[in-house]
């Protein structure tokens, strides 16, 4: 008993602060929007204006490989170059799902997201089963468990040094500390940066620490809407340094309850809004959640 509450006590401690960096994130959001918009300019502006476009991947998740290749097929004709895999979980099926993908789609761009799936050994199989059959992925990210440091710094040497393949610390990622670890033991080439994860101070100081070491960025997120992709896109614009762009989440909703913030065509996103953010909520269909959700909760009668 004395186990178990032990690791409830810490399951429900590591769900309070991820809450709380969820919540800090879009504190500093809301501020620097307000930001932006009382000096009149739009984020991607404030945050050095480099471009207001950016270019986002497209996320396969796990399925058969008759399901990948049919979506793999529809994101081609989208105008998506580059897919995002998520792997990890069986190491064969990983490699048929590849191979269904590149049938299909054979001039495509591969990022492998093993979301802490393997172990270095088969993070490092993979690798080698890929270039046996002619593929070369982009980028390999998080590959092993975030805590297995040695680990990731030896796939990262071999993906490099024998395949060509740069290798993204996500989940072994979470704070600036982190970074500066990477950097000093070399065990990653690529940081990703999730507002969510680090807040945008946060996210703010990981890309100058990056950037001063030679390290590529990518910027993703968690299962977002417009309202936090929107923000990271605008940063991801604005900086201009950002090589991988994984902002699709709001493609893959069914429904998003924020509309505006960008124009999206396929897997470009323009910024054309005068100032701030640009987006905002769609309130009937918030209305309509707060109805079903809360029990016995009536809308006022200008809303009927």
């Amino acid at each position: 008993m004395a186990d178990f509450t032990n690791f409830t006590a810490i399951t429900f401690i590591a769900i309070a602060v991820t809450i709380v960096l969820h919540v800090r994130a879009g504190v500093e959001m809301a501020l620097i929007d307000a930001v932006a918009n009382c000096i009149g300019i739009p984020l991607c502006r404030l945050f050095g204006g480099v471009s207001n476009t950016i270019t986002t991947d497209i996320t396969i998740p796990m399925c058969s490989p008759a399901k990948a290749a049919e979506l793999a097929s529809n994101y081609r004709k989208q105008g998506f170059r580059t897919l995002k895999l998520k792997v990890g979980k069986d190491l064969n099926g990983d490699i048929e799902v590849l191979q269904a993908i590149r049938r299909v789609y054979p001039d495509c761009f591969f990022i492998l997201d093993a979301n802490e799936g393997y172990t270095s050994n088969e993070a490092i199989k993979v690798l080698q089963t890929l270039h046996e059959i002619e593929v070369t992925p982009v980028l390999f990210e998080q590959p092993v468990h975030r805590n297995d440091w040695e680990g990731l710094g030896h796939v990262y040497q071999v993906a490099k040094d024998k395949y060509g393949v740069a290798v993204a610390a996500d989940e072994s990622c979470r704070s600036l500390a982190d970074v500066r670890k990477i950097v000093e033991e070399n065990l990653a080439n690529v940081i990703n940066i999730k507002l969510a994860k680090v807040g945008v101070v946060g996210a703010l100081e990981i890309i100058e620490v990056a950037k001063a070491s030679g390290l590529n960025l990518m910027i993703g997120g968690m299962v977002e809407t417009r309202l936090a992709m929107g923000f990271a896109g605008h940063l991801a614009a604005g900086f201009g340094c950002f090589k991988f762009i994984d902002l699709d989440t709001p493609i893959l909703l069914s429904e998003d309850p924020v509309l505006e913030g960008y124009e999206a065509s396929g897997p470009i996103y323009k910024f054309t809004n005068a100032r701030g953010h640009g987006g905002f909520l769609h309130w009937d269909n918030i209305l309509w959640y707060v109805v079903i959700l809360i029990p016995n909760c009536k809308l006022p009668s200008h809303f009927q």
